[in-house]
C-alpha cells in the first residue's frame, strides 16, 4: 500500500481566521476543503516541504511554522502521514496560485464534514 508523507500548513491570521483550499477536481478527495500542503520530497524535512508548497500553491514565503500535531490515517488505498505547522507569520498575500478557490474562515466556524475525514481530529482541536 502507497504510504505518503503530507506537510500541511494552518495559515492563520491575526484575526483568527484560517486559509483553506479547495481540492482539485480529478485529485483524492476532490471537492473538499484543506489546509494547503503537500508532498514531503525525498531528502527533504517536513518544514523544508512546508515553505516549498506553501510557496507554490498560495504564494506566500512561511517566516514562522509550529509543529502542532502529527496523525497518521489510513485510506482504502493509502497511508497518509499528516505533519501540520500552525502558520502565524508570513509575507505576501495567501491566494490559490494554481487556480484553486480559496476562503478564510473563522477558525471557530471550521466545519470537519467540509474537510477529508483526516483532518477531523485537528478541526476538534482548532475548534475546541
Amino acid at each position: 500500500m502507497k504510504h505518503l508523507h503530507i506537510a500541511v500548513g494552518i495559515i492563520r491570521n491575526v484575526q483568527q481566521e484560517i486559509f483553506i483550499t479547495r481540492r482539485a477536481a480529478g485529485s483524492h478527495m476532490e471537492g473538499f476543503w484543506e489546509f494547503p500542503g503537500g508532498k514531503i520530497e525525498q531528502g527533504e524535512t517536513p518544514e523544508l516541504a512546508l515553505k516549498r508548497e506553501l510557496l507554490e500553491e498560495t504564494g506566500i514565503v512561511v517566516q514562522k511554522a509550529t509543529l502542532l500535531k502529527v496523525l497518521e490515517h489510513t485510506f482504502t488505498d493509502r497511508i497518509v502521514t499528516l505533519t501540520f505547522y500552525l502558520v502565524e507569520a508570513w509575507d505576501g498575500e495567501p491566494f490559490g496560485r494554481e487556480g484553486q478557490p480559496t476562503r478564510w474562515v473563522r477558525q471557530s466556524e471550521l466545519l470537519a464534514e467540509e474537510f477529508p475525514p483526516a483532518n477531523a481530529v485537528i478541526i476538534n482541536l482548532l475548534t475546541a
